[in-house]
């Protein structure tokens, strides 16, 4: 297969954008990278593990690139794709990775030079890892990536965003397209909302008196295990998130605290009929899950017991 694009640009190479570049190498999905990161450390690295050619500004870095993809922590996509506009070449994609869409869009409508094809993007996919040494070039594969292309009908703006998305099917991922609005209400049922949760369960665990750090780490059992891998994720990243979805994060929360009450009251009351019908159902959506191949059915979640 041909390369889809000439030159591809990713401008922070934390995990996502070091991930981005080692899946489009691994696909042969362009014929040049060039990178950008704020850190001189991190931009030292990606030369090391030679990623990229690296630039020494965002600007330097998009000059010429038919495809900028902005991986940066959330709050700062606008600001560098302001930053980098006037460097951007007609006929080039900007995108991003960014889990919350709207903010995103309306930045982009903002400061896209006219002829420049603006896609804000999505790859569902990550770990609690950071830095460009945590990326691998699977973490897109079998995962669903989301573009959630401007209200733009025009023939030069729909193949930019086929182009775009042949080059995250090309790294493995699964392509959706998505209006904005929509994607950051999905997203904070499915992922904003259980990372908001995690981070609230384990620092309540962090704070009872009555269990000391010693108690919490010894017994952490299956489930408390889990949302502590969770709450290790990026806390600037996450931060970002739930400040840009603010709004419809809000929304499922509220939700989420209605169905809490009811469940509480259920125990309360000893209703066991409704406790089971729930755990019956949610036991169905987590077959469903595995059954989509979002997740392993291995025990332990395929991970090593030691881990």
């Amino acid at each position: 297969m041909p390369p889809i694009y000439r030159r591809v640009c990713v401008i922070g190479c934390g995990l996502i954008g070091s991930s981005v570049l080692r899946a489009a190498r691994a696909a042969g999905a362009a014929e040049t990278y060039v990178a950008y990161d704020r850190s001189a450390e991190v931009r030292a690295r990606v030369s090391e593990l030679g990623l990229a050619e690296v630039a020494d500004t965002a600007e330097d870095a998009a000059r010429g690139a038919d495809l900028v993809v902005i991986a940066s922590p959330p709050a700062a996509i606008g600001a560098l794709a302001g930053q980098i506009a006037s460097a951007l070449s007609s006929g080039a994609t900007l995108t991003d990775v960014g889990s919350a869409k709207q903010a995103v869009l309306e930045a982009f409508e903002a400061v896209a030079p006219e002829g420049v094809f603006a896609i804000p993007g999505h790859p569902v996919a990550g770990t609690e890892q950071s830095g460009p040494d945590a990326g691998f070039a699977e973490l897109f594969a079998n995962r669903w990536t989301i573009l959630c292309p401007l209200p733009r009908k025009d023939a030069p703006y729909l193949e930019a965003v086929e182009r775009l998305s042949a080059f995250w099917t090309a790294m493995g991922s699964v392509v959706e397209l998505m209006e904005a609005r929509h994607h950051d209400l999905v997203l904070a049922v499915t992922s904003h909302l259980p990372h908001l949760i995690a981070y609230n369960i384990v620092g309540t665990a962090a704070d009872l008196e009555e269990v000391t750090e010693s108690e919490v780490m010894k017994f952490s059992a299956g489930g408390f295990r889990d949302f502590t891998r969770i709450a290790a994720s990026d806390p600037v990243m996450w931060r970002d998130v739930f400040l840009l979805n603010k709004d419809a994060v809000l929304e499922i929360l509220a939700r989420f605290t209605e169905d809490l009450q009811a469940l509480s009251r259920a125990i309360r009351w000893g209703e066991g009929d409704k406790l089971e019908a729930l755990f019956t159902r949610t036991r169905a959506i987590r077959k469903g899950i595995v059954a989509a191949g979002q997740e392993s059915a291995e025990p332990n979640f395929g991970r090593n017991r030691k881990s």
